[in-house]
């Protein structure tokens, strides 16, 4: 039996950039690997339409919603969706966030609240609107998408995105330890150097000439800093989400999974 049959994930995020792999997208065929039913929620329909048909055509069974997760009234419309159409939900995968440089002098005002808004709400809205159905069965699972980056400084300005990464930390655990006696865990991964989508166009904003990138290169200069020898994938996030909302987590809450190849074993 598949380890999550039977469960419904509500993923937030679950679309990618230019049709490409992030850590939503991932973690939703993942899940849906191992039996989940998904609600795969994105900014944008068409992404979480492609996640949908990648997982369908493994014979699996998803739904697209199109919400802003910093929109309470979107959230709670398709909180409410995805409970008309599966009439459960037991996994709460939020994976949406954005990345802006800047430090503490140069970050423009606009990037810090909109660093905050995003970052931080991600994880609010719709934790706030899933856990009323989690208590009322008894059970439920949070998984929150943080990074290293929320613990430590990692040699490039991205301040506001890193303590909003941190925020996220503290979130969880002050939400592990509330919702604990309802049956509920809640927990964080905190992904190092892998390779994305957003990662990318982030490298691609800051070069005077992206097309000139030599992603290969840059590749190994990264894999270079990183004690397991290479660049990390989304699915070996997606992987840690797999563990994080199946019952072999089910005396794991209220902590953090670190899934960068021992960096922040040098960091």
């Amino acid at each position: 039996m598949k380890r999550l049959e039977g469960r419904v994930a509500l993923i937030t995020g679950a679309g990618s950039m230019s049709g490409g792999l992030g850590n939503g997208k991932a973690t939703a065929i993942r899940l849906a690997q191992e039996g989940a039913a998904i609600c795969a929620l994105d900014l944008h329909l068409d992404a979480a339409e492609e996640t949908c048909d990648l997982i369908r055509a493994e014979n699996g069974r998803a739904h697209a919603i199109a919400a802003n997760v910093t929109d309470e009234a979107q959230i709670m419309a398709a909180v409410a969706e995805c409970l008309g159409i599966f009439g459960q939900i037991n996994i709460l995968q939020n994976n949406v966030g954005i990345l802006k440089s800047g430090g503490a002098m140069d970050t423009t005002v606009a990037d810090w609240e909109l660093l905050t808004n995003v970052n931080m709400k991600a994880v609010f809205l719709p934790t706030k609107h899933v856990l009323p159905h989690f208590m009322e069965r008894g059970t439920g699972v949070v998984t929150n998408m943080s990074s290293i980056a929320g613990q430590r400084y990692l040699g490039a300005p991205y301040i506001g995105y890193n303590a909003t990464k941190g925020s996220i930390i503290a979130y969880t655990r002050n939400l592990a330890a509330e919702v604990a006696p309802y049956g509920i865990r809640a927990n964080a991964i905190l992904p190092g150097f892998i390779d994305t989508p957003m990662a990318r166009d982030v490298t691609e904003q800051a070069s005077d000439d992206p097309d000139a990138i030599d992603w290969n290169a840059l590749d190994q200069q990264r894999a270079k800093r990183v004690p397991l020898g290479r660049v990390g994938t989304p699915w070996d996030v997606a992987n840690a989400a797999v563990f994080l909302a199946s019952d072999e987590a089910s005396y794991i809450t209220g902590t953090e999974i670190t899934v960068d190849g021992g960096v922040s074993c040098r960091v």
